[in-house]
C-alpha cells in the first residue's frame, strides 16, 4: 500500500510539472505576441458565464485553470483592446448567469469604455429569459451598441422579484425553538430561522433595495436604447415579449442567429478579419501597459471566518479567512515597493472577531502611509462593510449591496426535537454558565443578560468605528445602521461609501492619493504573493498515503455538521453564520 500510495504521489508530481511547463511555454509564445494575420480582429466575449471575483490558491485549480478570467482581468483586457487598433469590434453572447447587479454594472461599464474608444459594440442572445425572467441580461445587453436575439427567443422583462424562505413552521413542527435577539430591527439574517415571513423592518429594507435597483435597471435600459424612462416603465408592465414584439419595441436591433450576426461582422470589416476569443487576446496581451508605480491587491471575497482562507470544492465557493487577509496587508506594509492597496471586497460578512482582525489591519496600513482603497462588488454588507469601513475610500457600484451595521445572535433549543425522537439526554457540568451555549438549555435568566451584553457591546463597537472610519456624526450613523441593508447608490448618499464606480474608479482613487498621472498603467501585485503548484502541493503536503484526508473530504463532513448547525442539533446556529451575517441575496434574474 505504501509503495502504491508512493507511485500515486509521483504521477500527481508528474501531472502538475506537465501542466506547469506546459502553461509557462504558452505563456512565453502568447505574452505580447503577433496578433491576427490579417491585423484586424473582432474580440468575442462570453456573457452567458460567470466569471469569479477571485479563485484561491489551489494546486490543481493553478495547474489546469489557465483559461480561467477573472472579473477584473475582463475588465482590464477590454482596456488594452480599446487602445488596440487592431481590435475592431466586439461580439458578446449574453445569457443569465446568476450574478448580481453590481458585477453586471462593472462588465457593462467596461463595454461602453470599450465603445467610447469608437469601436462597435454588438450582443446577441438566443434568448433574454425562456419562460423565466430576463432582466438582468437584457440590462447587461443593452449597453452594447447593437442587439440582436434569436427568432425563436423572448426579451423577458419582468421587473424584480425577491423571495425568502422561512423555517420557523418547521421547526415548530420539530420542536426547534430559536432563542436569539439582534441588534436592531432591520438586522434580518435571523429571520429565516424566528419568523414566518417579513417582518415589517425586513419587508421595508427589501422593498427600498428592489425599487433602487430596479431604477438603475431602468435608467440603464432607457440610456443604451434611448428611450425614455417612462417608456421602458411602460414596457416592463407589458413584458414579456417574443422576439417580433420585442424588435417592434425598439428593444432589440434584429432577429437573427448566431451564424448571421458574424456573417453581418464579415460583410462590415472584411473575412480576413479574426474571430478571437476574449481569452486568448487577454493571455497574449497580458504584459501590455504595466506599470511602473506598484500597487498590492487584496480579495476579501467570501464569508468572513477565523483562520485561513479557502475554496469549498462542494459549492466552489469561498471564504475570507481573517489570518490570510491580515497577513497579506502586513506584507504590503512591509513591501517598499508597494505604494497603495486596492482591497475588492466581495462578503456577506460572518464572524465579528475575523471582521476586526482585518479591520485592524487596514488602520494600521493607513498609518504605516500606504493609502486603502476598497472596491466592493455585488455584496459587502454586515462583517464584509466592517472589514472596509476603515478605508481611505471607498467605491461601490450603484447596485452593490451593503450597511447591514447590526449583529444577531443565539442558539436554537433542541430538547423538544429529541423528544419527539424518543432520544433522552443527560449532562454533567463544572461552572455556573457551563450550559450557556448548549441547545439542551435554555438561557437563564443571567445567560441571557450575557447575550445582550455581547450584541451591545459589538452593536456600539461596530457603529463607533463606522463613525471613526466615514468621518460622520454618531446622528448619521444611527440613521443608516440599525441593520439595514442599502444599495451604493443609497450607501453613498448616506456617506456610507466614498463613489461609485468599478475597478477603474477604483485606481483613479489610488493615482489621486500616491500623485500618479490620470491614466497612468499601475502594476497591480496581487498579495499574497502567488506561489506555484508545486510550491502549494508541497507546502500543504500530500494527502496520498499516510497524510491528512483530502480536503474535499473534509469540507464534505463540514457540510454534513453545518446542515446539524443550521437545525440546532449540534451547536448554536448563529456559528453556520456569524454575528455579523446577512441573509443570502439572489442574483439578478
Amino acid at each position: 500500500m505504501i509503495r502504491t500510495a508512493g507511485k500515486a504521489l509521483w504521477i500527481v508530481i508528474a501531472l502538475l510539472l506537465i501542466a506547469a511547463v506546459g502553461g509557462l511555454l504558452a505563456a512565453l509564445l502568447t505574452l505580447d505576441g503577433p496578433g491576427p494575420k490579417t491585423g484586424r480582429e473582432v474580440l468575442e466575449l462570453d456573457l452567458t458565464r460567470n466569471y469569479p471575483e477571485f479563485v484561491p490558491e489551489d494546486p490543481i485549480a493553478k495547474a489546469f485553470g489557465f483559461d480561467l478570467l477573472l472579473l477584473r482581468e475582463v475588465v482590464e483586457t477590454l482596456e488594452r483592446a480599446a487602445e488596440d487598433e487592431r481590435v475592431v469590434s466586439l461580439v458578446a453572447r449574453v445569457g443569465s448567469a446568476p450574478v448580481g447587479l453590481a458585477t453586471l454594472q462593472e462588465l457593462r461599464s467596461a463595454v461602453r469604455a470599450f465603445a467610447d474608444s469608437g469601436k462597435e459594440t454588438v450582443a446577441w442572445a438566443d434568448t433574454f429569459g425562456e419562460w423565466g425572467p430576463g432582466n438582468g441580461a437584457y440590462f447587461l445587453a443593452a449597453g452594447f451598441d447593437r442587439v440582436y436575439l434569436q427568432p425563436s427567443g423572448d426579451v423577458g422583462l419582468t421587473g424584480l422579484l425577491y423571495e425568502s424562505s422561512f423555517l420557523r413552521g418547521t421547526f415548530d413542527k420539530l420542536g426547534l425553538e430559536p432563542r436569539m435577539d439582534r441588534r436592531h430591527e432591520y438586522k434580518s439574517a435571523m429571520n429565516e430561522l424566528t419568523e414566518t415571513g417579513y417582518t415589517p423592518a425586513h419587508a421595508e429594507a427589501l422593498q427600498a433595495v428592489l425599487d433602487s435597483q430596479f431604477s438603475q435597471i431602468v435608467r440603464g435600459i432607457a440610456e443604451g436604447r434611448g428611450l425614455e424612462e417612462e417608456r421602458v416603465r411602460e414596457l416592463f408592465e407589458r413584458g414579456p415579449f417574443l422576439g417580433a414584439e420585442a424588435r417592434e419595441a425598439g428593444l432589440v436591433d434584429g432577429l437573427a442567429y448566431w451564424d448571421e450576426v458574424l456573417a453581418g461582422l464579415e460583410e462590415r470589416h472584411g473575412e480576413d478579419a479574426e474571430l478571437t476569443p476574449l481569452e486568448d487576446y487577454a493571455r497574449r496581451s497580458r504584459g501590455r501597459r504595466r506599470g511602473r508605480r506598484e500597487v498590492a491587491l487584496i480579495y476579501g471575497v467570501g464569508g468572513v471566518e477565523r483562520g485561513e482562507s479557502g475554496y469549498d470544492p462542494f459549492t466552489g465557493g469561498v471564504r475570507m479567512g481573517s489570518e490570510t487577509v491580515a497577513q497579506a496587508f502586513r506584507d504590503a506594509v512591509e513591501d517598499e515597493a508597494i505604494e497603495a492597496i486596492l482591497f475588492r471586497v466581495s462578503s456577506p460578512g460572518g464572524s465579528y472577531v475575523a471582521s476586526d482582525t482585518i479591520w485592524r489591519e487596514t488602520v494600521r496600513a493607513r498609518e504605516a502611509g500606504k493609502p486603502v482603497v476598497v472596491s466592493m462588488g455585488d455584496v459587502a454588507g454586515s462583517g464584509g462593510y466592517f472589514v472596509a469601513m476603515a478605508a481611505d475610500s471607498i467605491v461601490a457600484q450603484p447596485g452593490t449591496i451593503t450597511g447591514s451595521i447590526g449583529v444577531y445572535g443565539g442558539k436554537i433549543l433542541s430538547r423538544g426535537f429529541w423528544e419527539k425522537l424518543g432520544v433522552t439526554w443527560d449532562d454533567v457540568a463544572s461552572g455556573g454558565r457551563a450550559s450557556m451555549w448548549s441547545s439542551l438549555h435554555d438561557f437563564t435568566p443571567e445567560g441571557w443578560d450575557r447575550l445582550q451584553a455581547s450584541l451591545d457591546r459589538i452593536y456600539d463597537d461596530f457603529t463607533a468605528k463606522v463613525a471613526s472610519g466615514r468621518g460622520l456624526s454618531g446622528q448619521e450613523v444611527r440613521a443608516a445602521a440599525r441593520g439595514r441593508i442599502w444599495t451604493g447608490e443609497d450607501a453613498a448618499r448616506l456617506g456610507l461609501v466614498d463613489g461609485l464606480g468599478g475597478f477603474p474608479a477604483a485606481l483613479d482613487e489610488i493615482r489621486e492619493r500616491i500623485g500618479a498621472a490620470e491614466g497612468e498603467p499601475l502594476r497591480l501585485t496581487p498579495f499574497p504573493r502567488p506561489r506555484s503548484p508545486l510550491e502549494l502541493l508541497f507546502e500543504r503536503r500530500s494527502w496520498i498515503g499516510s497524510g491528512p484526508p483530502p480536503e474535499g473530504l473534509r469540507r464534505a463532513l463540514a457540510t454534513a455538521a453545518a446542515l446539524g448547525r443550521r437545525l440546532g442539533l449540534l451547536e448554536p446556529a448563529e456559528a453556520e453564520g456569524g454575528p455579523l451575517a446577512m441573509p443570502p441575496i439572489e442574483p439578478l434574474r
